[in-house]
């Protein structure tokens, strides 16, 4: 029964995380960035992204409660703030019709875009932050080094699965993704705002 429930609780954990990297949705992106590159380069390019994500990603996940507590920002501030941040990304992809071209970016991509801010962006900081107040630091951290391989493997294969949905299934699956992270923001915000009314009126009572 509770191995039944820890795999529960990894799931649940899981999807959101999924859903906030959108790895499917950032393929576009990521063949654009490598076009013309040899395969040992773009193998390269991969192991770099996903090993910054993931520093990166752990680093947040074990010290962002330290630095909220500094600063004296509540779980339930962070809840609302972050609601807003995941849906105001989620409407802005899903309202954006660009399509992402390459550019001549300085230093290693691996790094700078594609570990951050493409697979660990700012929905994935802040999801993975208030998925630890619910699910604990194993559970999260092992969906959030979870997706992060994932995303590794999604753009190892990014060609050939970009050939078998095409540029129109990829688009479709990135704008569904998108507005299921916009539901996950406003299911956060309300959360949130409960938490807030809720300590408002703990304090009024006392």
């Amino acid at each position: 029964m509770t191995r039944e429930v820890g795999v529960i609780e990894f799931w649940m954990c899981f999807v959101p995380l999924f859903v906030a990297v959108d790895a499917i949705g950032s393929m576009p992106l990521f063949l654009g960035l490598t076009q013309g590159m040899s395969l040992k380069d773009v193998t390269t390019v991969i192991i770099e992204s996903v090993l910054t994500a993931g520093v990166v990603a752990i680093a947040f996940l074990f010290g962002g409660t330290a630095l909220l507590r500094l600063l004296g920002i509540t779980i339930a501030d962070f809840m609302v703030a972050g609601g807003v941040i995941i849906f105001a990304i989620a409407i802005g992809d899903l309202l954006s019709s660009d399509t992402p071209e390459r550019k001549l970016l300085e230093g290693r991509l691996g790094a700078v875009p594609l570990g951050v801010p493409l697979i660990t962006g700012p929905a994935v900081l802040t999801t993975s932050l208030l998925l630890l107040d619910t699910y604990g630091w194993a559970t999260t951290a092992g969906a959030l080094l979870a997706n992060i391989a994932i995303a590794g493997l999604l753009f190892f294969f990014a060609g050939q699965l970009t050939r078998v949905l095409g540029s129109a299934g990829a688009t479709v699956i990135s704008k569904v993704a998108n507005l299921l992270m916009a539901s996950i923001g406003v299911m956060i915000i309300r959360k949130g705002l409960a938490q807030l009314l809720g300590n408002l009126a703990g304090a009024v009572g006392t």
